[in-house]
């Protein structure tokens, strides 16, 4: 494990961006499992400046999305469709039929998981997994419970991580109360995961997650079993480890 603290967000997302752009440039077929939220913003746009200015290119790379509201058709303005789109997507070379995120619309919710499973398996293995952490300890809506789900699912969504996603919605009630969800065994199958935590209010839960019992009521914990995690921490979050 390697926890980096960074006094900006400026400084975060650059060595972020770095390690991305960094493994296309070594590995142009790169299969990226990419996260969605405001956390990893910075770091899309570093990258999309990186593309802009001609250092790295997306031709031929591969992209999953780690989840998607049940629910929200692709076009919704909350959906995680219309976030890659927005953030990194319209912006990059990556072509369309080499991006995959769950269908939150699928008319069979149970088998677009399967489906999800089989392209990831197809993939082989996901070279670099960017992940945000919640503010409970979930990683990609894999919520704390008495045992975790290894394979993609769907996953009814605890009250705290609604109220916490309730500020990108004009209504909690508009907020989704199932999302599908890759599951923590193909996260972990990932040669290397990028874990990055902004804001003094993860501190805590990042620092327990990091150096804590591994647990699932901490899906977070079960990072620490992972051979190459990388963290990226702002000052607020990283104080713990100061």
């Amino acid at each position: 494990m390697n926890v980096l603290t960074f006094p900006s967000h400026e400084e975060l997302n650059k060595v972020g961006a770095g390690i991305i752009s960094g493994l296309i440039q070594t590995t142009p077929r790169a299969v990226l499992g990419l996260a969605t939220g405001s956390t990893p913003i910075g770091v899309y746009e570093e990258l999309v400046r990186s593309h802009k200015q001609g250092l790295v290119s997306f031709r031929r790379a591969t992209s999953f999305n780690l989840d998607e509201y049940a629910g929200l058709p692709a076009n919704h303005p909350e959906s995680y469709h219309t976030y890659m789109e927005k953030h990194l997507f319209e912006h990059i070379d990556l072509p369309a039929a080499q991006r995959h995120i769950p269908d939150g619309c699928a008319a069979d919710l149970e088998e677009e998981c399967r489906r999800y499973d089989r392209l990831l398996e197809h993939a082989k293995q996901i070279d670099l997994q960017i992940l945000g952490l919640g503010h409970n300890g979930h990683i990609g809506f894999n919520e704390p419970d008495q045992s975790l789900n290894s394979a993609t699912h769907l996953v009814k969504l605890k009250e705290s991580t609604r109220q916490a996603n309730a500020r990108f919605f004009r209504f909690i009630d508009e907020v989704p109360t199932h999302a599908i969800t890759m599951g923590m065994g193909m996260i972990l199958k990932a040669k290397t995961i990028l874990l990055i935590v902004r804001g003094g209010e993860k501190a805590e839960i990042v620092h327990q997650a990091l150096t804590g019992p591994i647990c699932t009521e901490i899906p977070a914990s079960l990072l620490q079993t992972h051979p190459n995690l990388v963290v990226l921490l702002d000052g607020e979050a990283g104080r713990c480890f100061q």
